[in-house]
């Protein structure tokens, strides 16, 4: 009976090993490149970043807002954070305050300064593009749907 479980195991073994060894065809091999492997092909022009200073409506529920103006050059480290110097609740720029969640700690006490979980913008804010949608996209904002509300009512 062991002598029948081996042989088996050493068959199957075999035929798993040719499976695998048969070669795929280069026009079976699906790629995202759209342009066959052994071709460089040219990439596409970069969108230009948004840079209206609008503020846009979110995609989905709870997203981080994005940013609606170039960051390019902005200082985000230990020692510097370009963004608080319009965003800060201090200051006196009509730019869109931080939320209060961003001044307190894991245990939702409120600080004096910006939480260090919430001091680097960049890892929840992202500047957009001007780029066409991948996907559609049928979310409605809470402030929509307010607003729609009350063109009903009136």
């Amino acid at each position: 009976m062991k002598a029948y479980k081996l042989v088996a195991m050493i068959a199957l073994l075999g035929l798993s090993v040719g499976a695998m060894a048969e070669s795929v065809p280069d026009e079976k091999i699906a790629t995202l490149r759209l342009a066959p492997l052994n071709i460089e092909p040219t990439p596409p022009a970069m969108q230009k970043v948004v840079n209206n200073d609008v503020k846009q409506v979110r995609s989905y529920p709870m997203q981080p807002p994005v940013i609606p103006h170039k960051i390019d050059g902005y200082q985000i480290d230990l020692k510097v954070n370009k963004c608080i110097q319009c965003h800060s609740r201090t200051s006196a720029s009509s730019a869109p305050m931080v939320s209060v969640t961003h001044y307190m700690d894991r245990d939702n006490n409120f600080l004096t300064n910006l939480s260090p979980r919430r001091y680097f913008c960049t890892q929840c804010h992202a500047p957009q593009l001007d780029a066409k949608l991948l996907v559609e996209n049928d979310f409605i904002d809470i402030e929509q749907l307010i607003k729609a509300k009350a063109a009903v009512k009136h």
